[in-house]
């Protein structure tokens, strides 16, 4: 069974996180979600409440199949200041292991130099962050690939995001599964 980290820090992206963690979790997926601080509810950017099942500090050092980082603000400036999330981040992309961040996420990656020569997207909001970082920014499409890396414009796109995590996972007869499931057009 795949396991994935998703860490929550408060002002996430509500849409994202959660549809993310449904969707892997209807695809059996073992997903952590583990908050940036203190532990419990973390508040999302629209007043909601997640409870998370761990901290993130407590987690920092297991391996996992894939990290995840959901996007909204300030959510993703509260998981750029966390160290906890750097040092996660940056193993996952030393060991090759799969890194995906939708919307505002990507630009973490990219002030890390971890697209640099990569294809990448993001919400437009933060395009240039990722420009300056050397993506190759491609703002034709909603999920964008580049290897182990996954990247995805915001909200509207959070259920392809996850299906395509799937698919980087090698789960792909999971994804069209609920694809058809969840009446999710098929990509282009």
């Amino acid at each position: 069974m795949a396991r994935v980290l998703i860490p929550l820090a408060p002002g996430f992206e509500e849409i994202e996180a959660v549809s993310t963690i449904d969707v892997l979790r209807r695809a059996d997926v073992e997903v952590v979600v583990a908050a940036v601080g203190d532990g419990g509810s973390v508040v999302g950017s629209h007043g909601i409440a997640v409870r998370a099942e761990v901290r993130l500090r407590d987690v920092r050092d297991e391996e996992f199949d894939a990290v995840i980082l959901p996007g909204g603000e300030p959510g993703v400036t509260n998981l750029d200041a966390d160290p906890d999330v750097t040092a996660v981040v940056e193993r996952q992309a030393r060991a090759g292991r799969p890194l995906a961040a939708i919307c505002a996420a990507p630009r973490l990656l990219a002030q890390r130099g971890l697209l640099r020569g990569r294809e990448a997207t993001s919400h437009p909001s933060v395009g240039s962050h990722l420009r300056a970082g050397g993506a190759a920014y491609d703002d034709a499409h909603r999920v964008v690939r580049d290897g182990m890396l996954l990247t995805s414009r915001g909200p509207g796109t959070a259920i392809e995001f996850a299906l395509e995590t799937l698919e980087m996972l090698g789960l792909g007869a999971r994804a069209t599964e609920l694809r058809r499931a969840m009446l999710v057009a098929a990509p282009d």
